[in-house]
Parts: structure tokens; C-alpha cells; sequence
């Protein structure tokens, strides 16, 4: 059986709404990064980064979540697009959700939300980065239904564990002007599988609070963290 070492963040999440897509049955591995458990040795061992996810899949150890979408859809034969032209549009997309929706989501969230005060330029150059991912990423929507045309596939997976976390990234408005993220957002968690996936959120207590433990785990270059 797979091991899924998780969290409720959004890379995570994409990954369980993977796993319920394509129906492997799989044992969801509790990772509190803010009791530092990412950094445990038997942890490391899984994944020298210290983030989450990562999966054990029998003899094939993956991390990183968009490596982890690649290889579940690829083992399972699904949600995957047909042809060289199709594969390149696939993963050029797939690297776009991995090189620049979550890094610059994560650190908009970061230096709005968690950052000491002071940060002014951090904030404005991150919130525009995300803002100007997004935006190339609804554009790219118009007209479509799913990120790859009309079917439902592993880039709208990898787009989804963000797309829920828009209004914490960008503010409550943010959707009104991403009318197609809101939509794919809307269509995706309408699909069982995702209801499936929110449903972790009932399995694991994580811990809520982020103290000065929680910032000496999650924020170890922050002075004072």
C-alpha cells in the first residue's frame, strides 16, 4: 500500500486528491511541520528537503508534489494527454504550477501573513508575482474548461491545492478577478474524489498554532524565529 507523509497545505492536497482520482488505496501519513517532525531522521531519510508531501509507493520513494502527480498518473495510466505536442503542453504547464504559482503563492503568504513587520517590498514584490501568475494562468483558462483543453487531467490537479488558498493569498476579492480559476476551482471540487480529499482534514490533528515553536520549525532563516 502507498504511504502518503502529508499535511493540509497545499501541495499535500493536491496530491490526495491524486491518489482519490485514481483509486490506489493509500495510508496517510501525518507530517507536523509545526512540531518539526519534517526534520525527524526517518523523516529525512524520505525526504532530504524536510517539506511535504512525499510518498512511498513499494520500492519507488517520490517527493516533491508535482513529481508525485507525474508518478501516480503515469503508473496508473490516467489523466494523462495524448501525443508529443499534448505532453509538451502538459508538462510545460505542470513545471508553471511548480516553478511559479507555488513558490511566489507560498511567499505572498508567507510576508503578508507571517513575516516580522517591516517587509514593504517583500509584500509588494510577492503579491505581484503571484498576482501576475495567476492572472497568466486565467487567461490561459479563457475559453477552455480544463487547463489542457476539455479534459480533466494531472495540471488541474497540481492548480487546485492552490486555487483553494486564493483569497488567503491574494485577499477576499482575488477571485473576482480570476473568474476562470474560480470556476475551474468550482468544477473541481464538485468531483467526489475532492470531497474525498478534503475529508483528511478529519483524520489528523495538526497543530493550530503558530507559536514560537511553530516559527523556529517553519521559519528557521527568520531572525527570531
Amino acid at each position: 500500500m502507498i504511504r502518503f507523509y502529508y499535511n493540509l497545505s497545499p501541495n499535500p492536497m493536491k496530491v490526495a486528491l491524486c491518489l482519490e482520482e485514481i483509486g490506489r488505496a493509500y495510508e496517510p501519513v501525518p507530517v507536523d511541520v509545526r512540531r518539526g517532525e519534517q526534520f525527524a531522521d526517518d523523516y529525512a531519510a524520505i525526504n532530504p528537503n524536510g517539506k511535504v508531501p512525499a510518498l512511498v509507493d513499494g520500492a519507488v520513494t517520490v517527493f516533491d508534489s508535482n513529481a508525485i502527480l507525474l508518478h501516480l498518473c503515469e503508473t496508473a495510466g490516467r489523466f494523462l494527454p495524448e501525443g508529443a505536442a499534448a505532453r509538451g503542453e502538459m508538462l510545460s504547464w505542470l513545471m508553471f504550477v511548480a516553478t511559479g504559482i507555488g513558490p511566489f503563492s507560498g511567499q505572498c503568504v508567507h510576508f503578508r501573513h507571517f513575516a516580522p513587520p517591516g517587509q514593504d517590498y517583500a509584500v509588494e514584490r510577492y503579491t505581484f508575482e503571484a498576482r501576475r501568475h495567476w492572472g497568466v494562468l486565467d487567461g490561459h483558462l479563457a475559453g477552455r474548461s480544463y487547463m489542457l483543453g476539455e479534459a480533466y487531467g494531472v495540471v488541474d490537479m497540481a492548480v487546485w491545492g492552490w486555487a483553494r488558498m486564493v483569497p488567503f493569498v491574494l485577499g477576499e476579492g482575488a477571485f473576482a478577478e480570476l473568474p476562470n480559476v474560480k470556476r475551474l476551482l468550482d468544477a473541481i471540487n464538485a468531483r467526489p474524489a475532492a470531497q474525498r480529499a478534503e475529508a483528511l482534514k478529519g483524520r489528523h490533528a495538526f497543530k493550530p498554532e503558530m507559536d514560537a515553536e511553530a516559527r523556529r520549525f517553519m521559519f528557521r532563516a527568520v531572525k527570531g524565529a
